[in-house]
C-alpha cells in the first residue's frame, strides 16, 4: 500500500472560497415559524446524527451480538445495547458536523443537505445535543453493562469527533484510512458490553469494516474531487490522481474480502460463505470497471453498492449465525 506522509497535504492549493457564496446565498432561507414545529426541530437534530451512517453502525453492531449470542434472547438488552451505540455514533456525527460547518458550507456536496450550513440549527444546541448524547451513552452503557463497552464507547466519540476531525482529516492523506477504526468500532463495542471481554470474531468484524473504509471513502472522494480541492482537504485522490487511487482501492477491497472470509473460523457457517463470495466477487468486479473506465458516475457507482455490500454481508452473518 503506498505510504502517504502528511508533508503530502503541502501539495494542495490554498482554500478557497466560492466567490459565488455570499452572506446571503450561504444562508439558505427558511421559514422560522417552520422551524419551531417539533418535527422539524427533530429532523434537524436527527440529521446531525447522520441516519445512514447510523444504520450501517447499527446493523454491525446487531451483527456482533447476535455471533456472540448471549442477548439472543433477551431482546431489551439487546435492543438497548444497539440504542446505545447509535447513540454514541449520533454524537461523534453531530460533533463532526460542528467542528466542520464552515467546510460543509463551501462544499456543493453538503451545504445543501447539512443542517448547520443549512442554518437550521444553531451552533450552541448542535455542541449541547451532541454533548448530551454522547454523554448518556457512555452512562448508559457503564450503568446497564460494564465499564469496558463505557470506556470503548468514550474513546471512539473522542478519537472520531477529536483525533479525525480535527486532526488527521485536514492534514493527511491517510485520513480515511486511520479514521475508519473509529466506524469500524459498532460490533466491538456491542460484544464487550453483552460479554465484558473481546474474542477473535469482533475484531474480524471490525477489520472488514476498517478495510472497506478506504474503499467507500476513496470512490466517494473521486466523484466529489473538486469540492475536497475547493475546502483543501488532502483526500487520496486530490493528492496522487484518481490512476494511482484506483490502485489503493482495490489493494483494500482485496483485503476486505480477504478479512471476510477469515470469519469463517469463527462459526459462520455455508450461508455467509456463499454471501460473502458472491457480494465480494461483485464487490471486486465493480471496482475494476470503474478504474478501466475512468468515468466519474462509476466511481459513484462504486460507492453505492459499497454501502449495499456492507449491509449484506452483515445481514448474512445475522442470518448465518441464526441457523
Amino acid at each position: 500500500m503506498a505510504k502517504q506522509s502528511i508533508r503530502g497535504a503541502d501539495r494542495l492549493p490554498a482554500r478557497r472560497v466560492n466567490p459565488a457564496l455570499t452572506t446571503k446565498s450561504t444562508k439558505r432561507e427558511f421559514d422560522r415559524k417552520e422551524m419551531k414545529r417539533p418535527t422539524e426541530r427533530l429532523r434537524s437534530y436527527l440529521a446531525l446524527t447522520k441516519p445512514t451512517i447510523q444504520l450501517l453502525v447499527v446493523l454491525t453492531g446487531a451483527a456482533g451480538l447476535v455471533v456472540e449470542g448471549s442477548l439472543n434472547g433477551d431482546p431489551s438488552r439487546f435492543t438497548l445495547v444497539l440504542l446505545l451505540l447509535a447513540m454514541a455514533g449520533g454524537s461523534a456525527n453531530a460533533f463532526n458536523q460542528v467542528f466542520e460547518r464552515d467546510v460543509d458550507a463551501d462544499m456543493t456536496r453538503t451545504r445543501r443537505r447539512r443542517p448547520l450550513p443549512m442554518k437550521r440549527i444553531g451552533v450552541r444546541e448542535a455542541y449541547a445535543f451532541a454533548g448530551l448524547v454522547g454523554t448518556a451513552s457512555i452512562a448508559g452503557f457503564w450503568l446497564f453493562f460494564n465499564l469496558y463497552s463505557a470506556l470503548l464507547a468514550a474513546g471512539t466519540i473522542l478519537f472520531y469527533s477529536l483525533f479525525y476531525t480535527l486532526y488527521l482529516k485536514p492534514r493527511t492523506p491517510q485520513n480515511i484510512v486511520l479514521g475508519g477504526a473509529a466506524g469500524a468500532m459498532g460490533p466491538v463495542i456491542a460484544w464487550a458490553a453483552a460479554a465484558n471481554s473481546l474474542a477473535v470474531a469482533p475484531w474480524l468484524m471490525f477489520a472488514i469494516i476498517f478495510f472497506w473504509t478506504p474503499p467507500h471513502f476513496w470512490t466517494l472522494a473521486i466523484y466529489h474531487r473538486t469540492d475536497y480541492e475547493t475546502v483543501g482537504y488532502p483526500m487520496m485522490p486530490v493528492i496522487i490522481g484518481d490512476a494511482r487511487t484506483w490502485v489503493q482501492v482495490i489493494r483494500y477491497s482485496v483485503l476486505m474480502i480477504a478479512v471476510s472470509l477469515g470469519l469463517l473460523w469463527s462459526g459462520l457457517g455455508l450461508v455467509y460463505a456463499i454471501s460473502a463470495i458472491a457480494l465480494g466477487g461483485l464487490f471486486m468486479r465493480k471496482v475494476v470497471q470503474a478504474q478501466t473506465s475512468r468515468v466519474p458516475k462509476d466511481a459513484r457507482g462504486v460507492f453505492g453498492y459499497s454501502i449495499l455490500y456492507l449491509l449484506a454481508l452483515f445481514t448474512m452473518m445475522i442470518v448465518d449465525a441464526g441457523l
